[in-house]
């Protein structure tokens, strides 16, 4: 019997499965397509990420790949929000295409030990009290396999969900968006950002010489399929809005994609598990999808191999629900509000969007806000009753005697740190950090730290005069 079957090799499965290594489980991803999808759906990965990743030691190989960015757009507004201020040490954006993420991760996942399976289509599952039989075609015909879990990391299709009986409600499309991957002679310089009464679009360079060009336009607000998308239609579409095609040919990728917004009821129903689009589908709107995944994987990944390796009770695999859908469900109200802004075009909504650009580009803490929380730093975590306030929140980059923080937390154990020594602005003189980088608890004795899945790594403050901040 399998411990975790891992369904989908995209972004989220992929790094989940790296986390399950890493926590001394046996995991198999089962991947319908027999190759990777060249197309890339995101193309952003935010400065939460990026600390994930730094977590687990891989983030040069991710940074040394794309341009680093020190923006964000917020609904497409013409004035971006400002990441240089964020607290952390990747205050930016990477731009890299999710078919190069995902390769990367695939290397990472394989180097961790991982089986990925591809041509592999899951068609149902049961379960009960012991485990989770998968049913699935395969390059060789039809098989079963058990497994004590088994994660749903499929998309918004999820064979898994639908298996799983875990309802999925939300909003049906009410608007589409279009997407070109193209080749333009005539390309604008950087990256172009155009709103107006017919339409709106961004331009953005990718690899290889081609364009993206995104964007909607008042005819494609509408709640029926507005068929497959053309060369000419898109051609029409952005000069009309821009008044020039830049060019436009060769096209690589041309494809729409609708505003169906959802949220799995449940991330967790008995041994199955949800996580990415599987739990939840928006507008991509701001590039978080793929980022808001890879955070579920992270937060779900340590837990799940506590409870297969027996070092923790089951009741902390129900903290991944209680933790992880209010985080989904915040990311469907951000979504839903810059679709808006996003798709009216009447003169009230352009004078909206310009209000609101306007306030991004003169109030500093309001530009702060969104970007913390579009980045996901601003992620945290109910505490306990009675816990100490910095419970569930971000844990910055801490630097101590024994090393940084994050490089402390790579083998995938909880950090126990004594700062007693010099302890932080706004912290107690001791702290339980979770491998996915979350306090779990705070105060002033570290001998009153809970017990830890595994023994913890210990960090103490180095020894100097005053108080330091993070």
């Amino acid at each position: 019997m399998e411990e975790v079957i891992v369904v989908g090799a995209g972004p989220v499965g992929l790094w989940l499965v790296a986390e399950l290594r890493l926590g001394g489980v046996e995991a198999t991803v089962l991947e319908a397509r027999h190759e990777r999808d060249p197309h890339s759906k995101a193309l952003t990965v935010h400065p939460r990420t990026l600390e994930i990743l730094a977590f687990r030691g891989v983030v040069d190989r991710f940074l040394s790949e794309g341009p680093h960015i020190p923006s964000g757009h917020f609904g497409g507004l013409d004035d971006r929000m400002d990441f240089s201020v964020l607290d952390t040490p990747f205050p930016f954006t990477l731009a890299l295409p999710q078919a190069r993420t995902e390769e990367l991760l695939e290397e990472h996942a394989l180097a961790a030990g991982a089986t990925v399976r591809r041509g592999h289509r899951v068609t149902g599952l049961t379960q009960d009290a012991d485990a989770v039989t998968v049913t699935a075609e395969g390059p060789t015909g039809p098989y079963t396999l058990k497994a004590a879990y088994v994660v749903g990391c499929d998309g918004t299709g999820s064979a898994v969900r639908q298996a799983a009986g875990i309802a999925f409600p939300g909003t049906d499309t009410t608007v589409w968006g279009w997407l070109g991957d193209v080749v333009l002679d005539q390309p604008p310089a950087g990256i172009a950002n155009l709103s107006g009464p017919r339409g709106g679009l961004m331009i953005v360079p990718l690899p290889g010489g081609v364009h993206r060009i995104v964007g909607s336009d008042p005819a494609s607000v509408q709640s029926g399929w507005p068929g497959e998308l053309t060369l000419d239609e898109l051609r029409a579409k952005v000069t009309s809005i821009a008044g020039t095609d830049y060019g436009m040919r060769d096209p690589r990728w041309l494809s729409r994609f609708g505003n169906a917004t959802r949220q799995a009821e449940r991330y967790r129903a008995g041994r199955v598990f949800l996580a990415g689009d599987a739990a939840h589908m928006h507008f991509p709107t701001g590039g978080v999808g793929l980022n808001v995944g890879i955070q579920d994987a992270t937060n779900l990944g340590w837990k799940l191999a506590a409870a297969v390796t027996g070092t923790a009770a089951d009741g902390l695999l129900d903290t991944y629900h209680a933790e992880r859908h209010p985080v989904g469900a915040d990311l469907l109200v951000s979504t839903r509000a810059q679709t808006a802004l996003m798709t009216t075009f009447t003169h009230e909504g352009r004078d909206l969007r310009a209000l609101l650009s306007r306030l991004i580009a003169t109030v500093p803490e309001l530009s702060r806000e969104l970007a913390e929380r579009l980045s996901g730093l601003a992620v945290t975590y109910e505490p306990p009753p009675g816990a100490h306030p910095l419970t569930g929140s971000r844990a910055p980059n801490l630097r101590l005697a024994d090393g940084e923080l994050f490089t402390l937390l790579r083998p995938g154990r909880h950090v126990l740190l004594d700062l007693a020594a010099t302890p932080y602005e706004g912290w107690p003189e001791a702290a339980l950090i979770r491998p996915d980088g979350h306090v779990a608890w705070a105060g002033d004795n570290p001998s009153e730290a809970p017990t830890t899945a595994g023994p913890p790594t210990q960090a103490r403050s180095s020894r100097s005069s005053g108080r330091r901040s993070p």
